[in-house]
């Protein structure tokens, strides 16, 4: 009887074994990835008025609040392209301006 009852309480006799699998997850960081995309859109159709500056302003901000969080390498990239688009657009408005007072 005793041997039934031992047999009874580890279903099949053999010792349970707890197994433990620790998977090794990937860090992202969503919102630099998503301020580098938006920084390269705005790049690219930076010449369509309100979308350009759109794309560009939310580009910026995704990618400063990324730097916040790690890794930092899209959020870096996204606020470099970022800056480089504002000084391409400033230097655009700039040349405008002077073909317009040059026309006057």
């Amino acid at each position: 009887m005793e041997e039934q009852q031992n047999q009874n309480t580890t279903g099949t006799g053999i010792p349970h074994q707890t197994i433990i699998v620790n998977q090794i997850q990937k860090k992202s960081n969503g919102l630099a990835i998503a301020g580098f995309v938006l920084a390269l859109l705005a790049l690219f159709l930076g010449w369509v008025p309100v979308l350009g500056w759109i794309l560009w302003l939310l580009g910026l901000i995704f990618s400063v609040v990324g730097l916040f969080k790690t890794p930092r390498g899209f959020a870096i990239a996204g606020l470099v392209i970022s800056l480089l688009g504002l000084i391409l657009l400033l230097v655009v408005f700039a040349g405008l301006g002077l073909a317009a007072a040059a026309m006057a």
